[in-house]
């Protein structure tokens, strides 16, 4: 199934209230907050491995990071016509996840950096929508030990509900059996159960 497009309006104004009051005590200073947040990747996360190595191993064969689509999914499935997004619950703004709290320092930088992330996602998915792609968002919490499995299960439940749903799979009933006919009748079959059938008019007169 094709994921809605979150909702991006006054998000601004939504991040401030909700989390900027329950944020924890940033305990790190500018610099080191810096240098944390530049040291994490993009790409090969390990969340991303971990959705990868999984699919991979069941079967499931994917392109990664595919240049020609919006957004560069992680992973492009071309038999589902579908896209995997990994992301990261802080950075892309996970709604009611613990690792989703707004630092304490520079706030307004952070808030104003998550709102645009999420309007380029929803933006992205839409975009994909349009061009016929399904989009599936897997989070970096959905993928935590404890959740791992059952979440890994419900994307390959989800990834082949898209392909029986768009290669249209009907249901086959067997007809039911019917006595075999000839397409013509035996002639010699016809004289030995009739055998006056052989006969011409004439000699029948």
């Amino acid at each position: 199934m094709t994921r809605h497009p979150l909702k991006v309006t006054s998000l601004a104004r939504t991040l401030t209230k909700t989390h900027v009051n329950k944020q924890r005590m940033d305990k790190l200073t500018p610099q080191q907050r810096h240098k944390t947040m530049a040291s994490i990747r993009s790409k090969d996360t390990k969340p991303e491995m971990v959705v990868r190595r999984w699919l991979w191993g069941h079967g499931y064969r994917y392109r990664l990071n595919h240049p020609r689509l919006p957004g560069h999914p992680d992973l492009v499935l071309r038999k589902y016509r579908t896209c995997i997004f990994v992301n990261g619950c802080f950075w892309h703004g996970h709604e009611g996840c613990q690792s989703y709290t707004i630092p304490k320092t520079n706030t307004d930088f952070w808030v104003n950096k998550i709102t645009r992330n999420r309007e380029r996602d929803a933006r992205v998915q839409r975009e994909l929508a349009a061009m016929g792609w399904h989009s599936i968002t897997v989070w970096e919490c959905e993928l935590k030990p404890k959740n791992r499995e059952k979440t890994m299960e419900s994307l390959a439940f989800t990834l082949n509900k898209i392909f029986l749903q768009d290669h249209n799979a009907k249901r086959y009933i067997i007809p039911e059996q019917q006595p075999m006919m000839a397409a013509e009748p035996n002639p010699r079959n016809e004289v030995k159960n009739n055998p006056q059938a052989h006969l011409t008019k004439e000699e029948e007169v």
